[in-house]
């Protein structure tokens, strides 16, 4: 085998290598950046429970329906954030379709039944004010704060925010994956490559 193919061969190696933990980190940012999910209960007691709930942006909340009395989740449109998406089961893009359209039972009205469950991504940060239709006036109110970071473990000030264990994760198997890569490369390049060394007229000694 000659020098120049001797090095091509490291260079592929090397390549391949450092292509390989470059899609792997690519994929796994990707996952890390999904958004939580959190569920609200809607019960017979005729309460969102919880009734307030602080997420971070890009997390989706599931309203769940655990009791036998229908249920509608509705914004209310003057009280979200201006540039952000209005929601409303039955999928109304404003306040007052979804109240004209609500009928008990009927689930393209809005109505969402025992078992049944209803779900949005917040993406703006803000503080989305939300209702129950048919039982607005019982106090079946609820409220959603998206901040950066999502809720703070401690409320006795401003926390930095917490970095969740699969970024841990992703940060350790990503320098376990660069260092092991760096270190097969090094040996190879110092004592691989199958060949004989060149003399100064080209030819194998």
């Amino acid at each position: 085998m000659t020098q120049s193919s001797a090095e091509l061969s490291r260079r592929g190696f090397i390549c391949a290598g450092t292509t390989a933990v470059a899609a792997s980190i690519g994929a796994e940012t990707v996952s890390a950046q999904e958004g939580e999910r959190h569920t609200i209960d809607m019960t017979d007691e005729l309460v969102f429970d919880p009734d307030e709930l602080t997420i971070a942006p890009g997390d989706t909340v599931v309203w769940e329906n655990v009791g036998t009395i229908g249920h509608s989740i509705t914004a209310y449109e003057d009280e979200i954030p201006e540039e952000a998406t209005y929601f409303a089961s039955g999928g109304f893009e404003a306040e007052a379709d979804a109240r004209s359209a609500y009928q008990a039972g009927d689930p393209e009205s809005g109505d969402v039944g025992g078992g049944g469950t209803y779900e949005h991504t917040f993406e703006m940060e803000g503080t989305y004010e939300y209702f129950c239709i048919p039982h607005e006036t019982v106090g079946m109110l609820g409220t959603i704060d998206v901040t950066p970071g999502g809720a703070s473990e401690d409320d006795g000030g401003p926390t930095a925010p917490a970095v969740p264990d699969v970024a841990k994760t992703i940060l350790i198997a990503t320098v376990g994956a660069l260092v092991g890569v760096v270190g097969l490369a090094y040996f190879f390049l110092k004592y691989g490559g199958d060949y004989e060394p060149i003399d100064e007229e080209g030819t194998n000694k």
